[in-house]
């Protein structure tokens, strides 16, 4: 049998839901739930017995010391505490989870944010996190797999069968209102990402290159001619404009001007680093004695786009031009304020003949 119960105050006593209507759905110590409890609600505290399984979408799940669950436990909730026993498995999608100490459960699958564990676990664990602690008094009768970027296992903690960190691990969601949990979504290729992220540098270097032609090109003769010095101007663009904004942010009055510059100096990076994959381009092109603004651009980004694909070395190649793109920017900008530049804007045309030398 399966009762649907919903937000109750009270919990369900015996067979069938509670006719209490509330916000939090008990089973209350010494009670004993008979048939599969689905719950909806905005807490669900079991701490007494169900004898069947529990299916909870909720803010939070919780089974008590005293609390005993003869099934599984599927919960996708904010947070999911187990102090008691789930005899089948439990499978929990969540932002935190707790196996404390004492709890125990027939085997563990789970994709939360921070997971901590240590009760016990019959079976296999499988945890997808980004924050995993196995505490010393934690075990696990099977395997445990994971994929966290902090991971700490504790000497004193049990695991009878291998520790393997599985960086493909997808884990299955809770089976939800008979959702069958199903098999996780598709995760998306992290090279799909970069492609997508090349195309649109393509795209933003072109509107670039059509709608200020000369300022590009004299950024780029700027970060190709001068780069180290252009690096070094850009990391200071990089680190003194935050911490200006920050100022400005606690004048109070600036607030306004503050999030305007947030935003603006979010859009300049963006445009800084496709500057500096076309002066890339520009530089790759020099070494064959060639020279044309479009296929810089083209092979600028593609350039910094294959980086991405090398571990460690992608970032930091991002990075350097990202640094080289900011600085010939605000060079070449500060010099144009500074009246540098008096040769007219981008669609002016150089002069020449008579009334040049003139």
């Amino acid at each position: 049998m399966t009762a649907i119960a919903g937000a109750q105050e009270s919990g369900p006593s015996g067979s069938g839901p509670g006719e209490t209507v509330g916000g939090t759905v008990r089973v209350d110590a010494g009670e004993t739930y008979q048939g599969n409890l689905d719950a909806a609600a905005g807490s669900v505290v079991v701490a007494g017995t169900v004898e069947g399984d529990v299916s909870a979408t909720a803010g939070s799940v919780i089974v008590t010391d005293s609390g005993r669950v003869t099934g599984s436990v599927d919960a996708a909730a904010g947070s999911v505490v187990i102090e008691g026993a789930v005899e089948g498995a439990l499978t929990v999608g969540s932002a935190s989870l707790e196996l404390r100490e004492g709890s125990r459960v027939g085997s563990l699958e789970a994709g939360a944010v921070d997971v901590r564990l240590d009760g016990a676990v019959d079976g296999d664990a499988t945890v997808g996190a980004d924050t995993l602690v196995v505490g010393p008094t934690a075990t696990v009768g099977g395997s445990l797999t994971y994929d966290a970027e902090e991971f700490t296992l504790s000497d004193d903690a049990s695991v009878a069968g291998s520790v393997t960190r599985d960086e493909s691990l997808s884990v299955a969601g809770p089976d939800v209102f008979g959702s069958g949990g199903g098999p996780a979504l598709p995760s998306i290729p992290s090279w799909v990402g970069v492609i997508y992220g090349a195309l649109v540098n393509l795209l933003l270097g072109a509107v670039l290159l059509l709608a200020a032609p000369r300022f590009a090109r004299d950024v780029v003769a700027t970060g190709t001619s001068r780069a180290l010095r252009s690096g070094g101007i850009g990391l200071l663009a990089l680190v003194g404009t935050p911490i200006a904004l920050l100022l400005l942010l606690l004048t109070v009055v600036g607030i306004p001007l503050s999030i305007a510059g947030v935003v603006v100096f979010a859009v300049l990076l963006w445009v800084a680093s496709v500057y500096g994959a076309l002066a890339v381009g520009t530089w790759v092109l020099s070494l064959a004695d060639s020279e044309n603004r479009w296929a810089a651009l083209v092979v600028g980004v593609a350039v910094v786009a294959l980086a991405d694909f090398v571990p460690f070395v992608g970032g930091l190649v991002s990075f350097l031009v990202l640094l080289v793109g900011l600085g010939a920017f605000v060079s070449v900008l500060r010099e144009r304020t500074a009246g540098g530049d008096e040769r007219g804007g981008d669609a002016g045309a150089t002069a020449s003949g008579p009334e040049a030398t003139a």
